[in-house]
């Protein structure tokens, strides 16, 4: 006799707690998105409605105002061009960088592999910024102050790529890598071949996370950058909110301006961004 012919009850419980389940997770995702919907409406609405009282969550009458001012006040198209150089560069070299460091301690043995791993993995505890003044001395020294490549540099190996990809390749086999070499094939093109294409999900994770990290950025283009007119697109929009503070509509335009392409991205790799989050742990 089953557990429910036992228990007429049975499934009538496990029914309602998956539908229990099921709405708290609807609860939680109707609050994770209500502050993007109000951003997007807020940045539609006629100027001073989203600080009217009653608050409205929806614009009485939707305008593009907002975004026009954007385009005449702002060069939009030079500061999004900025922004996408800085941001894709960073994730280029990151991806590259971090994923033939995070292979070399996986699978190659080289003298003081450990040691360096230890060293590296103490750092995480560091905070960025205590490095930001030594970092900004550094590129000062080698002329890399007010360029895009000056706000690339940090971006373009991070401790935690380098271990997110380590993790991730020590479940290559070593098998196929010592019948790769028995085939003649030489260490690169292991890598490029062999390595590269079996790590595409934990690839694509760390780019969306520079990607996003390096857009959003404001605080390093700022010190960086002393040339208003290199400016990426958080430091240029700062700059416009600082003289329209009481502009609500605007600014929520203008972050409306700044989340979507990230929005975008996250959207399009969603799939491989989760399975090379999770991939990990199965696999681990």
């Amino acid at each position: 006799m089953t557990a429910a012919q036992r228990n007429p009850a049975l499934p009538m419980r496990r029914a309602a707690a998956v539908i229990g389940v099921h709405l708290l997770l609807v609860a939680a995702a109707a609050l994770t998105l209500f502050p993007l919907l109000w951003m997007a409406a807020a940045s539609l609405m006629p100027a001073g409605e989203a600080t009217s009282l009653p608050p409205r969550f929806f614009p009485s009458e939707a305008t593009l105002e907002h975004y026009r001012t954007l385009l005449g006040r702002l060069d939009l198209a030079r500061y999004l061009g900025a922004s996408a150089v800085v941001a894709l560069g960073a994730t280029v070299l990151s991806v590259t960088l971090n994923s033939m460091a995070g292979y070399a301690f996986a699978k190659l043995r080289f003298p003081g592999r450990e040691r360096l791993g230890r060293l590296l993995l103490a750092a995480l505890v560091v905070p960025g910024q205590v490095g930001m003044l030594p970092l900004f001395l550094l590129l000062r020294e080698m002329g890399l102050l007010n360029s895009y490549l000056g706000v690339i540099v940090p971006s373009m190996a991070s401790i935690f790529g380098i271990f997110l990809v380590r993790q991730y390749a020590e479940a290559i086999p070593d098998a196929l890598l010592d019948a790769a070499r028995v085939d003649g094939a030489g260490e690169l093109r292991i890598f490029a071949q062999i390595a590269l294409p079996l790590c595409r999900p934990i690839l694509v994770t760390l780019a969306v996370a520079t990607f996003m990290g390096t857009w959003n950025d404001f605080l390093w283009p700022l010190v960086v950058l002393t040339d208003d007119r290199l400016y990426t697109l958080p430091v240029a929009l700062a700059g416009l909110f600082g003289e329209h503070l009481q502009d609500t509509e605007l600014m929520m335009a203008g972050a409306v301006v700044t989340v979507l392409p990230v929005m975008l991205v996250f959207l399009l790799l969603q799939r491989y961004y989760v399975s090379g989050l999770t991939a990990g742990g199965l696999k681990g």
